[in-house]
């Protein structure tokens, strides 16, 4: 019986975004960033700023369904205490 050799593929990797806008707090940018990407209290005000400052940010590169997940995540805790907060996926 021949072998057979599979050749694995490393999973395509995505990164998650989160968008400016004029109405989150930027403090609640940093509760995400530090909560939901752990980041600690100087890469999540780096990040934050870098959104404010650009429009766009960004905070983490993930499998897709672990990026999926924080996506839901974070606009889930978005709505919950009433911003607008914008977080979307891009392919690496």
């Amino acid at each position: 019986m021949p072998q057979v050799r599979q050749k694995l593929q490393k999973p395509k990797l995505y990164r998650v975004l989160l968008l400016d806008d004029d109405y989150t707090p930027m403090d609640f940018v940093v509760f995400i960033l530090k909560n939901f990407f752990k980041k600690n209290f100087e890469e999540a005000t780096r990040i934050m700023l870098n959104i404010h400052h650009n429009g766009i940010g960004e905070c983490g590169t993930y499998t897709y369904e672990v990026a999926e997940m924080k996506i839901v995540q974070v606009m889930e805790c978005a709505r919950q205490n009433e911003h607008p907060l914008q977080c979307v996926i891009e392919a690496k």
